[in-house]
C-alpha cells in the first residue's frame, strides 16, 4: 500500500527518527518525538502512534494519548462518519492489551453510548464487567445505568440490566423504582416499594422515611388501583394507619381513592365512615371530611347529568315506540330494569345523603374530640347542645357521659353532668326521676369534695324550686350527718377514702344548710347549724359576722358580741380584721359612753393585735370613741400612739389627721408640737419636706414669716433643685413676697450649696447607694460618706460662709423689711433701722401735731387659733344662761363640755 509523500519524514525529523531506529523499545524517545511533532497534522501524528505502539503495544500512556486524539478528532463529526469505526477498531486493537484499564473501557463505552450501537455498547459493557475485577464494577455500572435509562434501550434490557446491578449493590433499589415509575411499569414498582417496606434492615441512600415511602406507596397503589394486582391493597394501607399515626386522614382518603378508582363506590362510603369515626385528631378528621363531600358531590353532579342524558333519551324512545312490546323480549327486559329496585335515578336519595353528611359535621368532630378525651367534661355538654330539641338524644348522651368520665380523670367538673343529666329530667316535669339521678349522683367518688358538695346544693335547690320546703331540710341534714364510727372502721380498713367521708366539713354545704335554717327553720335551729360550724373549726370570718348579725338582729346583743369574741381568738391577721371593724363598731354602737372602759379595752386589744398596715381603721376608731365620749387629751394620745404605729407610708396622713383634728379640738398653736414631732422623728425622710411646706404655710398664715422661712431652709436639704423644682419654685414666691435682698440671695445660696452637696455625693457614693430611692437618701446620711470617704466639705458653702459679714447685724436696704436670715430662731435688731437718717422739713411735724391723729387698724385674731373646744364653751354658757341644766344632764356630758366647765370653775 502506497503512503504519501506528506507522511514521510522531513529533515526535521531525521534527528527523532535516528533515536527511536536506535532504541524503538524506549517510550521517552517516542513521546518526545510526539511532543516535538505536536503541530503537524493528526495523519502523520497517526503514524508515529502506530509505529511506537507496534514497537511498545503495552504502553498506557501512549494508547490512551492515542485515543484521546482520536476522540477529538470524531467529536464534531456525525455518528454515521466512517471515523467513527476506525475509532471502533482502534479501541478493539487497544483493549488487546489494555483490557485491565477501567478508564480505556469507560472511554470506549461512552463512544459507543454516544453512537447509539445498542447492541454492541450492551456487549462491551459485559465485556467490560467480566474483564475487570469486581472492584472496578462501580466505575463501569455508572455509565451502563446511563445507557440504559436512555430513549430507545428496550424495556427489557434496561430491566434485566438493574437486576444485575441490585445483585451487585441492592441499596440502590430506590433508583430501580424510580426507574420503574418512569417506565410506567406500576406492578413491579408497587412490588419492590412493598419489598422495602417489609425490609426492617432497609436504609435509604436517598434519605427519605419509611413513612414518606409508605406514602409513595399508597400513592402509587391508589392512583393506579386497575393496573396493580396481586397486592392486598386494604391490609396495606390499613398496615400504614396503626403504624404511622401522623397521616392518618391522608392514608383513609388513599384507602377510599383506591375502592372508587376500582369502581367500588359504597365501599368507599363505608371507608370514609370508619375513618371519620377512628381518626382521634381534628385535622384527620377534616381531611378525611373534605374529601368525603367533595366525593359525593362529585357523584352527585355525575348523576345528574347522566339523568338529564337519559330522560331526552326516554322521550325519543317513546316517540318510536308504538306497537306492543309484550312479545319483544329484549324491550321488555329493558322496561323490567326501570322498576324502581333497579332504577338509577336516585339523585333525591343521593342528595339527602350529601346533606345529611353535612349537618353531621359538629357531632362527628365533637366525636373526634371525645376520642382524644373521652373524659373532658365540656365536650359532653357541648354534645349535648347539638341534640336540643331531640330529649332522646340527649338522655343517650347523659348516660354515655356518665358511664365513660371517671371522676379522677376527668377535665372539667364532673358533677355538672350529673347536675344538667338531672335538670333535663326536671326541665321536662319528670321531678321522680330527676331526684333519682341526683341520688345516684352523690353516691359517685368524686376527686374534691367540693364537687359533691355542690350536687346536694343543686338537689336542694331543686326541692325548693318545688316547695318541697322539708325535703331540702332533710337533705341538708343528711349531707351534713357525720359518717358513724363503724363507717369509718370500715374506710380505714379499705385505705380508700372516698369524699364522702369529708363530706360533713364542706363550708358551701354548711353556708346552704343555714342559709336554709335562717329562712324556713327557728331562731333555735339556725343557732344549732352556728354552733355546729363553729365546732367543727370551718367557719369564716363572714361566717362570724353573720352569726353575730342574727343574734343583734334577734336582740342578742350579748350572745352576739361573744361570737366576736370568738372570732377574734380564732382567727388572725389580716382575716380578723372585719371581725374587729364590725365587732368595735357595733360595741360602740350599742353602748356608747355607758361601757366606754370595757369599750377603751377592746380598742386597746385590737390595736396590740393588728400589724402596722393593718391598724390605722382601728385607731381611727379609737380615737373617734374618744372624741364621742371619751377625753379629748386621750383622743390627742390615741393619734400620737397612730402615728408611730402604722407604716412608714401611712405616717404622713396620719399625722395630717392627727393635725387637723388637734387644730378642730384644741386650736391652730396645738398643731406646732406636732408640726415639729413630724419633722424631727416621726416620718421618713422623703415625707418631711412635705411636712415642712404644710408648716411653712401654716406660719405664713399666722403672720409668721421667720419662722416659716426657716422651715423652707430646713426643708431645702431634703429637696434636690434637678429634680424637685416645685420646692425651690414656692420658696422663690415666698420670699419675692415676704422677703428683702439679703433673704433671697440666701436661699440661692442654699440653694447652690444644696445642689453642689448633692452633685458630689452622686459622684462618690458607690453604685448600690445610687440605686435608692432619692427621697430616702438624705442630705446629712450623704455627707456622712462623704467625709467617710475623706472628702472635705462643699467647697462652695465654705467660700459663702467667708463671704458673709461677721457681725450679727444685717443692714437693710430701703423698701426691704428684714425677715432674719439667721437661723436658730435669733432675730436680727437693727434688720429695719435705716442709717442713713433722713431729715423732713419741721412742717410735716407740725401739720402731723395739728391734724388729726391716724388710727390703726386691727385684724382680729382668727377663730381656728382657738378650736372647738372654745367655741363650744361660748356656745354652751349661752345655752345655760337661756335654758340651763339639770345634774343629770351634767353627768353625760363628754369630753369638750366636762373642760368647758372645769375652765368655767377655775375662772369663777
Amino acid at each position: 500500500m502506497s503512503i504519501s509523500r506528506d507522511l514521510y519524514p522531513t529533515e526535521e525529523d531525521y534527528l527523532y527518527e535516528e533515536e527511536v531506529l536506535r532504541n524503538p523499545n524506549s517510550l521517552k524517545l517516542w513521546w518526545r518525538y510526539l511532543i516535538a511533532r505536536s503541530e503537524a497534522p493528526f495523519k502523520k501524528r497517526a503514524v508515529i502512534y502506530e509505529r511506537a505502539l507496534k514497537a511498545l503495544p503495552g504502553s498506557y500512556k501512549l494508547w490512551h494519548a492515542y485515543l484521546r486524539e482520536r476522540l477529538e478528532i470524531v467529536r464534531n463529526l456525525p455518528v454515521t462518519h466512517s471515523q467513527y469505526q476506525s475509532l471502533n477498531n482502534t479501541f478493539e486493537r487497544a483493549l488487546a492489551t489494555m483490557h485491565k484499564m477501567p478508564r480505556i473501557w469507560i472511554m470506549y463505552l461512552i463512544s459507543l453510548t454516544q453512537q447509539k450501537l445498542i447492541t454492541k455498547t450492551r456487549r462491551t459493557f459485559d465485556r467490560a464487567l467480566c474483564a475487570l475485577p469486581v472492584t472496578q464494577h462501580e466505575r463501569i455500572w455508572e455509565p451502563y445505568l446511563v445507557f440504559v435509562s436512555q430513549k430507545g434501550c428496550p424495556i427489557e434490557t434496561s430491566l434485566r440490566v438493574y437486576r444485575r446491578y441490585l445483585k451487585y449493590d441492592p441499596s440502590h433499589i430506590e433508583d430501580f423504582i424510580d426507574f420503574l415509575i418512569r417506565s410506567e411499569l406500576w406492578q413491579e414498582a408497587a412490588e419492590r416499594m412493598a419489598a422495602v417496606l417489609n425490609d426492617d434492615n432497609f436504609s435509604s441512600i436517598k434519605g427519605k422515611t419509611k413513612h414518606r415511602l409508605w406514602l409513595e406507596l399508597c400513592d402509587l397503589l391508589t392512583q393506579y388501583a386497575k393496573e396493580i394486582t396481586g397486592l392486598n391493597v386494604d391490609a396495606i394501607i390499613r398496615g400504614g394507619i396503626r403504624k404511622f399515626t401522623d397521616e392518618v386522614g391522608r392514608l383513609w382518603t388513599s384507602l377510599a381513592d383506591y375502592y372508587i378508582r376500582r369502581g367500588l363506590l359504597e365501599k368507599a362510603r363505608d371507608i370514609f365512615e370508619e375513618g371519620m369515626t377512628t381518626v382521634i385528631r381534628v385535622r384527620d378528621f377534616g381531611v378525611i371530611f373534605d374529601a368525603y363531600t367533595q366525593f359525593e358531590e362529585s357523584m352527585l353532579s355525575i348523576k345528574m347529568e347522566s339523568v338529564d342524558e337519559d330522560s331526552d333519551n326516554e322521550e325519543d324512545d317513546e316517540e318510536k315506540e308504538e306497537d306492543d312490546v309484550r312479545l319483544d323480549v329484549e324491550k321488555l327486559r329493558k322496561s323490567v330494569d326501570k322498576f324502581w329496585l333497579k332504577d338509577d335515578r336516585d339523585v333525591d336519595l343521593r342528595l339527602a345523603r350529601w346533606e345529611h353528611l353535612i349537618d353531621r359535621r359538629p357531632e362527628l368532630a365533637n366525636s373526634v374530640l371525645l376520642r382524644q378525651n373521652p373524659h373532658n367534661v365540656e365536650q359532653w355538654h357541648r354534645r349535648v347542645k347539638l341534640f336540643e330539641g331531640n330529649p332522646t338524644r340527649q338522655i343517650m348522651t347523659y348516660t354515655e357521659a356518665v358511664r365513660t368520665v371517671d371522676p379522677m380523670k376527668a377535665v372539667g367538673k364532673p358533677h355538672t353532668l350529673w347536675v344538667a343529666f338531672a335538670k333535663l329530667y326536671e326541665g321536662h316535669g319528670d321531678v321522680a326521676n330527676a331526684r333519682v339521678i341526683f341520688d345516684k349522683a352523690v353516691q359517685v367518688n368524686y376527686k374534691t369534695v367540693d364537687h359533691l358538695a355542690s350536687v346536694w346544693c343543686e338537689w336542694a335547690e331543686m326541692e325548693l324550686k318545688h316547695k318541697n320546703f322539708e325535703g331540702a331540710l332533710e337533705l341538708m341534714r343528711r349531707s351534713t350527718a357525720e359518717p358513724s364510727v363503724e363507717v369509718k372502721r370500715r374506710v380505714a380498713a379499705d385505705g380508700n377514702e372516698p369524699v364522702q367521708m369529708k363530706l360533713h366539713k364542706s363550708l358551701k354545704l354548711w353556708a346552704f344548710y343555714v342559709d336554709l335554717e335562717e329562712s324556713l327553720g327557728t331562731l333555735e335551729s339556725t343557732r344549732a347549724v352556728y354552733e355546729k360550724i363553729l365546732d367543727l373549726r370551718i367557719a369564716t370570718p363572714q361566717i362570724i359576722i353573720n352569726y353575730a348579725m342574727l343574734l343583734e338582729d334577734n336582740k342578742y346583743f350579748e350572745d352576739a358580741f361573744k361570737v366576736y369574741e370568738r372570732g377574734v381568738k380564732i382567727f388572725k391577721y389580716p382575716h380578723v380584721k372585719d371581725i374587729w371593724v364590725a365587732y368595735l363598731s357595733k360595741f360602740v354602737k350599742r353602748y356608747g359612753k355607758s361601757k366606754l372602759e370595757r369599750a377603751r379595752e377592746l380598742f386597746e386589744n385590737a390595736v396590740e393585735m393588728a400589724p402596722a398596715d393593718s391598724v390605722k381603721t382601728l385607731y381611727l376608731q379609737y380615737a373617734k370613741l374618744e372624741e364621742d365620749f371619751g377625753l379629748a387629751k386621750r383622743a390627742m394620745q390615741v393619734y400620737n400612739q397612730a402615728t408611730k404605729a402604722v407604716t412608714d407610708k401611712e405616717k404622713l396622713a396620719m399625722y395630717e389627721i392627727y393635725i387637723s383634728r388637734a387644730a378642730e379640738i384644741f386650736g391652730i398653736p396645738k398643731t406646732r408640737e406636732i408640726y415639729e414631732q413630724a419633722i424631727e422623728a416621726g416620718l421618713p425622710d422623703r415625707d418631711v419636706k412635705v411636712m415642712c411646706i404644710k408648716y411653712a404655710e401654716l406660719e405664713k398664715s399666722l403672720g409668721e414669716i421667720d419662722r416659716s422661712r426657716a422651715l423652707f431652709k430646713h426643708a431645702s436639704q431634703f429637696a434636690d433643685p434637678r429634680t424637685d423644682p416645685d420646692f425651690w419654685s414656692k420658696w422663690h414666691e415666698f420670699e419675692v413676697q415676704h422677703g428683702n435682698e439679703d433673704t433671697f440671695r440666701e436661699m440661692l445660696r442654699v440653694k447652690r450649696s444644696v445642689s453642689a452637696s448633692y452633685s458630689q455625693t452622686h459622684f462618690i457614693l458607690p453604685e448600690y447607694l445610687l440605686q435608692k430611692d432619692q427621697m430616702q437618701t438624705s442630705l446629712e446620711e450623704a455627707k456622712d460618706v462623704l467625709k467617710k470617704a475623706g472628702i472635705e466639705e462643699d467647697e462652695m458653702a465654705a467660700l459663702e460662709r467667708q463671704v458673709l459679714p461677721k457681725d450679727d447685724a444685717v443692714v437693710g436696704r430701703l423698701g426691704f423689711v428684714s425677715g432674719g436670715v439667721q437661723n436658730g430662731g435669733e432675730m436680727t435688731k437693727a434688720a429695719a433701722v435705716n442709717k442713713e437718717d433722713i431729715e423732713l422739713p419741721d412742717e410735716s411735724s407740725e401739720s402731723e401735731e395739728e391734724g388729726d391723729k391716724v388710727e390703726i387698724a386691727q385684724k382680729e385674731v382668727p377663730s381656728a387659733v382657738f378650736g372647738g373646744l372654745a367655741r363650744k364653751r361660748e356656745e354652751e354658757e349661752e345655752e345655760m344662761v337661756d335654758n340651763g341644766e339639770d345634774q343629770q344632764q351634767k353627768q353625760q356630758l363628754g369630753a369638750l363640755e366636762r373642760i368647758k366647765r372645769m375652765r368655767r370653775t377655775t375662772a369663777a
